[in-house]
């Protein structure tokens, strides 16, 4: 089921960058290095079937693997620092094929085109002389570029979870759906957990194991199933769809499109972890928005993967 995507020199510019940020370690992902994976089946709740044709968003539950993050390039940054996390379903759908949903807990993100995710990157590269990112320069990207002002203001306030199980994780992205009639909506895509929000205080988080958010995760699930519902945000017309900056208004129509129950590690990490978990992955009924970087996604994980895959 791996995939191998197609590259772009500045795919190759923006993982280079995102090396000089994070370091480079051979064999991880350049972005969401550490995570691990586990076993789900997701269940549709069928109040999506009359807007896509998708097939894991009908009636009939299908199987899934599920990889939880954290978000940095570092494989040992801090699982107790307010940063960023994820989660990536790879579902398993009836004819053999797979699509993919990857989501972070962050709303909005915090560039809306691949050159400005570039220049960004250039803003958070640290000083050699402090071995820190200059605020002045992070400072100068966002007057330039004010549209990231509200994923800034995000990142800076995101709760750091009890557990991956007690976060919201959003997929940022615009996608198009399709219904049986040939009829398009434009949703984006929303996790809520079962277990509610539920977070730890900087002073908590620091003194807890690197990796505990895996580790409270694997006992949990010694007492069953972590879920979380699908909320899917429905379109009105003048929603931006090609910019993951901007969020949609909070009245817009939601429906739930089903239920991911999470049961266990799965038996193969090692075979997991090298497989690419990627958003632009859809299958008959969904189709990518005009986001510039929804689609430039694939050609930065194609760099990524071959770097990793080569332990570069």
């Amino acid at each position: 089921m791996t995939s191998h995507p197609t590259t772009s020199e500045l795919a190759v510019e923006v993982v280079d960058s995102m090396e000089q940020v994070s370091g480079t370690y051979p064999g991880y992902r350049r972005a969401h290095a550490r995570g691990a994976c586990f076993d789900a089946t997701f269940t549709p709740s069928g109040d999506a079937a009359a807007l896509t044709t998708a097939a894991h968003l009908q009636r009939t539950p299908v199987p899934a693997t599920v990889r939880f993050s954290n978000s940095n390039g570092s494989p040992h940054t801090l699982d107790g620092a307010r940063a960023g996390r994820g989660i990536a379903v790879k579902f398993r759908l009836p004819d053999g094929s797979a699509t993919d949903l990857v989501a972070v807990n962050l709303p909005v993100f915090l560039a809306s085109t691949p050159e400005n995710f570039l220049n960004l990157l250039g803003a958070l590269k640290k000083d050699p002389v402090t071995g820190v990112t200059d605020p002045a320069r992070v400072g100068a990207y966002i007057q330039n570029n004010p549209e990231a002002a509200a994923g800034f203001q995000a990142a800076a306030t995101m709760p750091i979870p009890v557990s991956y199980g007690t976060a919201r994780y959003w997929a940022i992205h615009a996608f198009e759906w399709t219904d049986a009639e040939g009829r398009s909506r434009f949703v984006r895509y929303r996790w809520e957990p079962d277990l509610g929000l539920h977070e730890l205080s900087e002073e908590d988080g620091a003194v807890l194991p690197e990796e505990y958010l895996t580790e409270e995760l694997v006992r949990r699930l010694e007492n069953g199933p972590v879920g979380f519902t699908l909320h899917v945000q429905l379109a009105e017309p003048g929603d931006p769809t090609n910019d993951a900056t901007k969020a949609w208004p909070a009245d817009r129509e939601e429906i739930v499109a089903g239920r991911l129950e999470i049961t266990a590690p799965v038996a193969d990490q090692a075979h997991w972890a090298a497989e690419i978990f990627d958003p632009t992955r859809v299958t008959k009924g969904i189709a990518l928005s005009d986001d510039p970087i929804l689609a430039f996604r694939n050609q930065a994980y194609a760099v990524s993967y071959s770097r990793r895959t080569h332990n570069a």
